[in-house]
């Protein structure tokens, strides 16, 4: 990658923690369901709910649900109104305590456990479905807060592309919410390399700071 290309992505990626990263606690309302965020987590984003719309159209009663990168528990809560089981995982303990506080909130935490874990370090058994919203850059992250939008070198990417088929049920498969504000070619080298089918279920355009980022939710099975 040439020096201004980086230079680009490295702009873009601080436009989007912008837009990721809140100042106060907020309070927001998704597919029927209560969310309060504190700055210590990532804020809702703008395209929440194409991700949720699909994970909802995803998930089947009595499917054992898991939310790779969690955060404040968005999808785990979704998914958690149609399957019978979902355990959400963060590495940031604020991410933990916030996503426990939200399934209480919304009447949901009989059915929703909430671990810390790094990527699969604390995750055991298999799942039918698997919701990962990875961060999009490969630069290091500066903070736990920064890392739900910067993986250094794509380590927790890859590793959960090398690890997600040993926790995949055998019908299982995996939603992923990716965009080309992050490297979309690794991201198809991981998918070839393991060996999935995927498909675009939904995708947006939007403009972030005058550059056009085109977001996609991939369905791999």
């Amino acid at each position: 990658m040439s020096a201004e290309r980086a230079e680009r992505m490295w702009k873009l990626h601080l436009d989007l923690l912008d837009l990721t990263t809140a100042t106060e606690t907020e309070t927001s309302a998704l597919l029927g369901l209560t969310f309060v965020v504190p700055p210590e987590v990532k804020r809702i984003g703008p395209l929440a709910q194409l991700l949720g719309e699909a994970v909802l159209d995803e998930v089947e009663a009595g499917d054992r649900v898991l939310e790779m990168g969690a955060g404040c528990g968005v999808n785990a809560l979704i998914a958690a109104t149609k399957a019978s089981e979902v355990l959400a995982v963060d590495i940031n303990p604020a991410a933990v305590e916030n996503a426990k506080d939200n399934a209480l909130r919304n009447g949901l935490d009989d059915r929703v456990e909430v671990r810390r874990s790094d990527i699969f370090s604390d995750v055991d058994g298999v799942f039918d479905l698997i919701v990962f919203n990875p961060p999009f850059s490969w630069f290091t992250p500066r903070n736990m807060l920064e890392a739900a939008t910067a993986d250094e070198n794509y380590g927790a990417l890859t590793r959960f592309f090398r690890e997600a088929r040993e926790h995949l049920s055998e019908k299982g498969r995996l939603i992923v919410f990716f965009g080309n504000a992050g490297d979309l070619a690794y991201l198809q080298q991981l998918i070839d390399d393991e060996g999935f089918r995927q498909e675009v279920v939904a995708q947006h355009s939007r403009l972030v700071a005058g550059t056009a980022v085109n977001f996609f939710v991939y369905r791999l099975s």
